[in-house]
């Protein structure tokens, strides 16, 4: 994407939110992207999803990372496209990383139907509760599989139903 199409974008979300709308802008990398606060990601989506200038029709996919304990944050990536203007935004978004209960997050399915399989795979893996998800669970592990293997903090179990699982 062109960096004046980025800006652009940017500019029509800082109008519509406010300039503190976004924490930071990252435009020297191959993908520019925002980084906003968890609080406005739906609004934020369904504003580009249902605005005429930019409609993000497609959810190409949403990236996970775990920053480790250290940092104390996930990090979630919504690529979004837009296919009749054949542009791409992407939003970043972190949450804090806790151990004593999943951190949530509140679901765009509601917007992108795509959603669905990609927030039950951050959930399957990184443990990540998406707020209003119609059907949150297990989509790549068994549904009694313990932990999340993407965590950095995640401990592999001995044996799984009699199986060993580590060899």
């Amino acid at each position: 994407m062109d960096f004046s199409a980025h800006q652009n974008i940017v500019e029509g979300l800082k109008g519509k939110f406010g300039e503190d709308s976004i924490l930071s802008e990252s435009n020297d990398t191959i993908q520019p992207y925002v980084t906003i606060d968890k609080s406005h990601l739906l609004a934020f989506c369904d504003f580009l999803y249902k605005d005429p200038k930019y409609y993000f029709d497609f959810l190409n996919c949403i990236t996970a990372i775990d920053n480790g304990e250290e940092e104390g944050t996930l990090e979630l990536w919504y690529h979004l496209t837009s296919i009749p203007f054949e542009k791409t935004f992407i939003v970043k978004v972190l949450i804090e990383r806790t151990l004593d209960a999943l951190p949530a997050i509140h679901s765009v399915e509601s917007i992108w139907k795509t959603a669905d399989w990609h927030e039950r795979e951050a959930y399957d893996l990184l443990g990540i509760n998406f707020l209003n998800h119609p059907d949150l669970r297990r989509i790549l592990l068994p549904a009694d599989w313990e932990g999340h293997p993407l965590r950095k903090d995640y401990v592999e179990q001995e044996k799984y139903h009699g199986i060993k699982v580590k060899y």
